[in-house]
């Protein structure tokens, strides 16, 4: 069966399924929030659970463009995931696509890192939204589209590790 016929549209990805919803409050401005999650400089430091590293991060920055992350396992196995920018709004706002990838950015299905393929969106969705409060910034996460309570829960274990890498990043 082809790939697609075990995954689902985003538009009706599994109904009643919660997204991921994080919100942290970074001690530094809006500016800088910005830059970690779009400079490839500030990327490669903090994106991957916290005893993961990431070797390469492209980004085309820019509403259409794409980018192309790894993260490296301990053990030194890569994760690539691949995506589509699709709303900037300058320190405000990031809207993208998410999906597994090989290292040449080509989508490929969850089953190629070892996942089932069934029951995920056709692509996932992350949209981003940054508030300035007093010198300090309020980042909320949506990453919505995932087939299950089990990949929520490991999915919201490596954002809040991430941002806990990212949270140090910027001090």
């Amino acid at each position: 069966m082809p790939e697609k016929k075990h995954r689902r549209e985003m538009a009706d990805a599994r109904p009643g399924q919660k997204p991921i919803l994080i919100t942290r409050v970074f001690d530094a401005p809006p500016e800088l929030v910005w830059k970690a999650w779009t400079d490839p400089k500030h990327l490669v430091r903090w994106w991957g659970p916290k005893t993961f590293t990431s070797p390469s991060c492209s980004v085309d920055f820019r509403v259409g463009g794409k980018y192309l992350f790894c993260m490296r396992s301990p053990e030194g196995k890569d994760y690539w995931s691949t995506g589509v920018y699709r709303e900037i709004v300058p320190l405000r706002r990031i809207v993208y696509t998410d999906n597994f990838a090989d290292e040449d950015g080509k989508i490929v299905p969850p089953s190629f890192y070892d996942f089932p393929d069934e029951n995920w969106a056709e692509e996932l969705l992350v949209t981003l939204t940054f508030e300035a409060v007093k010198g300090r910034t309020t980042m909320t996460l949506r990453h919505e589209g995932f087939p299950d309570a089990h990949h929520i829960t490991l999915a919201s274990l490596g954002w809040n590790e991430s941002l806990d890498k990212l949270a140090q990043s910027i001090h």
